[in-house]
């Protein structure tokens, strides 16, 4: 197939003054574009990689109908708007193109971590209780309410359209109202966006990463406790927090996934029983069904150490990281006998079989 890869590389990212120095945290280097051309062109493709910007010089579009892709394998963060990673794929399917991954509305939502909270808690799936501040003193809601009518302490404060845990330091967690209001104040200057407040869950952070496509019968067998063998789950990814300084406060922080991230530090397969292995591999899979992602995800959890470690979904990524040293799928994907090659390969296949491609 001819494949179009196309990404939002750093070095082509906007700038402006007084910009926030995590501001294109997420978005991917020239080594990760060059591997996942070097992956496909192994599986005997014909790759062309554009950069997913339609103002000229890039010219997304033109480069696209010059090119006349078969299949566009798509990792576009987008740059500006609380809905940037569904730009790319608005702008394909207007085109007729075939791509990877999830479709417009899923990536607008999985964005938007409130709005995905609203859609788990909808299908009863856990997730911690939480408020969105749209300014510091807002009036505090009751789901931030214990029994008594104190407010759930220690919370946690993250901005709610950001991915590689931008916003996320030690910082984030918050002990007195005090602390809370500055908190939501200095992210709100910093992001421009509401700020999501949410129960902390202190324990162990797992991410389960999956690939395929769940058909009508296979999802409805999600809620008989059986795993849809449409689905591949990678072992288990466990945070080793253990392994970082205390200044991180246990938390897997913007400057661990960004400065750190030559070293991060694991467990793969996480050292978990059998039962909470399936329970989350269990979750994911409903999280998948319910969110509607399609080809490749990872959802990320906390095992509450306060309760039996409770798993409980913190959020869904339909656009995983794909560096193959340091990317948490590409991590699991190893530590499941897969090689990169056959990882990128298979989110191409899935994508080719959803839309009937030979």
């Amino acid at each position: 197939m001819r494949i179009a890869v196309l990404a939002n590389l750093k070095r082509n990212a906007p700038t402006w003054e007084g910009m926030a120095p995590d501001q294109w945290d997420d978005l991917d280097s020239p080594k990760t574009i060059g591997n996942i051309m070097d992956a496909l062109r192994a599986g005997g493709h014909e790759v062309e990689f554009f950069e997913a910007n339609i103002l000229p010089p890039h010219n997304l579009v033109q480069n696209l109908e010059r090119f006349a892709p078969d299949l566009c394998f798509n990792i576009a963060e987008g740059h500006f708007g609380d809905s940037r990673e569904s730009h790319i794929p608005g702008i394909l399917e207007m085109l007729r193109m075939p791509y990877t991954g999830s479709r417009v509305l899923t990536l607008a939502l999985a964005l938007d971590k409130p709005m995905t909270k609203r859609v788990l808690h909808y299908h009863g799936l856990p997730t911690p209780e939480f408020q969105v501040f749209e300014c510091a003193d807002d009036p505090i809601d009751a789901d931030l309410l214990n029994g008594d009518g104190d407010l759930r302490f220690p919370l946690f404060v993250k901005p709610s359209r950001e991915g590689t845990s931008m916003g996320v330091s030690a910082e984030s967690i918050v002990h007195n109202e005090a602390e809370l209001r500055a908190q939501v104040q200095k992210q709100i200057e910093r992001y421009n966006q509401p700020i999501l407040c949410e129960r902390y869950i202190k324990g162990r952070e797992i991410t389960v990463g999956l690939v395929g496509n769940l058909a009508p019968t296979a999802a409805r067998r999600i809620g008989k406790r059986a795993l849809p063998g449409a689905l591949t789950f990678f072992p288990p990814l466990e945070v080793d927090l253990n392994a970082y300084d205390a200044s991180e406060a246990g938390l897997y922080t913007n400057y661990m996934k960004v400065e750190l991230a030559e070293d991060f530090r694991y467990l793969c397969p996480a050292p978990l029983d059998p039962q909470t292995e399936h329970e989350l591999k269990l979750l994911a899979a409903a999280v998948f069904r319910v969110i509607d992602c399609k080809d490749v995800a990872r959802v990320d959890f906390r095992l509450d150490e306060t309760n039996d470690n409770t798993p409980y979904i913190l959020e869904v990524n339909p656009l995983p990281g794909l560096n193959p040293i340091y990317s948490d799928l590409c991590v699991q994907a190893r530590a499941n006998g897969w090689t990169y090659e056959r990882l990128v390969n298979t989110i191409a296949d899935n994508a080719a079989a959803r839309y009937g491609l030979a």
